[in-house]
C-alpha cells in the first residue's frame, strides 16, 4: 500500500511539474476582436474587447473564455486602438473579472468624435494609474514568452527582428490606398509573441498603407508560423507585400457573419508562400460559399441571430507543434513550428 502511495505521490509531482503549453484563444466577437493568450506560466494577455453588445454578450464571451483557461483574472489587457469594436466591451469586463495592467498606443488621433472622445475618458478613469503606453521595440511581460511591440501610433521598428531584414521584392508591385477614413486604424499596436521557434503576429486593425512600413523595403519581420489576419480579413489591410513577407504557415480570420472575408484576402493568403490553411472566426456570408475555408476550419456559420459563439482555440507545446481546434465541432489539426 505504501508503495502504491509513493508511485501517486510522484506520479501527481511529475504532473505539476509537466511544462505547460501555450494557449491562444479566438473570442467570437461577430466582427470585433478579443484574443486571450495564455502563457505557459499562466499569465494571461488578453488583445481587445471587442463590441459593447446589447447584454454584454462580448464580455460574457470574454469572461467564459477566461474561465475555461482556469484565469482568476487578466493580468494584462493590450487594446490596439480606440475603436467600438476592439474597446466596446471593456467596462463590462472589468466589473466581471480583475485586470492588472492597461497598454495602448496613446491618445486617440480621433477626439474630434464626440463618440470615441467619451469612450476615452471612460478609458483614461478606469486605467488610472495601471496604464502604459507602448512604443516599437518595447517588450510586453508575459513570463514563459517573448512579446514585442514592432508598431505603435503610426511608427514601426526601424532594426530588424532577428534573422529577418532581407529585402522585398513584392513592394515593386505595392500600389497606395488613399488616405484612411478612420485615423486610429493606422495607430494600432501590434506585436509578434515567440515562444520557442512558434511565432505568431497580431497588427490590430493596421492598414495597407501602414504595413508597408514594416516589410518595405526590407521585411524587417520575417517569417510567422501563425498569423492573425489584420483587420478582421478586411482587403483595407492585407496587403500582398505584407502577408507574403510574413509567409505564414497557418492564419486565423477573426471576421464576422458581414465584415471581413472579401474574395480578394482570400486569395492574397492562398497565394502566400508556404500556407497551409485558413481557419475563421465566422462564414463570410457575402462571400461565395466556396472561397471560405473548409467548413471544418470555421467556428461559426450563422448569422448573427443564431450564432452560439463557438472559439478557435490553439495549443502550442514546448517543442513547437501546435494543433488548431475548432471547439465548434471539435476539430483539429497539428503544425510544426519553424521553416
Amino acid at each position: 500500500m505504501f508503495g502504491k502511495l509513493v508511485a501517486v505521490a510522484s506520479l501527481a509531482v511529475a504532473l505539476s511539474a509537466a511544462p505547460r503549453n501555450l494557449e491562444i484563444y479566438w473570442i467570437d466577437a461577430e466582427g470585433g476582436a478579443a484574443t486571450l493568450i495564455v502563457s505557459p506560466s499562466g499569465q494571461s494577455l488578453l488583445v481587445d474587447t471587442a463590441n459593447r453588445a446589447p447584454d454584454d454578450r462580448d464580455a460574457k464571451r470574454i469572461l467564459a473564455a477566461a474561465q475555461k483557461a482556469g484565469l482568476q483574472k487578466i493580468d494584462i489587457l493590450l487594446t490596439t486602438h480606440f475603436h467600438s469594436d476592439h474597446i466596446g466591451a471593456m467596462p463590462a469586463l472589468a466589473k466581471l473579472i480583475p485586470i492588472g495592467m492597461y497598454m495602448d498606443h496613446g491618445e486617440s488621433v480621433e477626439m474630434a468624435r464626440p463618440q470615441v472622445a467619451a469612450s476615452y475618458k471612460a478609458y483614461l478613469d478606469l486605467t488610472e494609474g495601471k496604464r502604459k503606453i507602448l512604443k516599437p521595440g518595447d517588450r510586453i511581460p508575459l513570463e514563459g514568452v517573448d512579446i514585442q511591440v514592432i508598431m505603435s501610433a503610426g511608427e514601426a521598428i526601424t532594426k530588424a527582428l532577428p534573422g529577418a531584414g532581407a529585402p522585398n521584392p513584392a513592394c515593386a508591385d505595392f500600389h497606395p490606398h488613399g488616405a484612411e477614413p478612420d485615423p486610429d486604424n493606422d495607430q494600432s499596436v501590434g506585436f509578434v509573441l515567440q515562444f520557442g521557434k512558434f511565432r505568431f503576429i497580431d497588427m490590430g486593425d493596421l492598414t495597407w498603407n501602414y504595413e508597408q512600413k514594416l516589410v518595405c523595403p526590407a521585411n524587417l519581420i520575417g517569417k510567422v508560423d501563425l498569423y492573425q489576419t489584420t483587420h478582421h480579413g478586411l482587403d483595407r489591410s492585407n496587403s500582398p507585400q505584407f502577408v507574403w513577407a510574413i509567409a505564414p504557415k497557418v492564419a486565423v480570420m477573426n471576421n464576422g457573419p458581414r465584415k471581413g472575408g472579401p474574395a480578394s484576402v482570400f486569395e492574397v493568403l492562398r497565394k502566400s508562400p508556404g500556407l497551409e490553411d485558413i481557419w475563421q472566426g465566422h462564414l463570410a456570408l457575402g462571400t461565395p460559399k466556396e472561397v471560405n475555408t473548409d467548413e471544418k476550419m470555421i467556428a461559426n456559420m450563422e448569422s448573427s441571430a443564431q450564432c452560439k459563439g463557438s472559439l478557435l482555440e490553439v495549443s502550442v507545446d514546448a517543442n513547437g507543434h501546435y494543433t488548431m481546434t475548432n471547439l465548434r465541432n471539435g476539430f483539429s489539426k497539428t503544425y510544426q513550428s519553424g521553416r
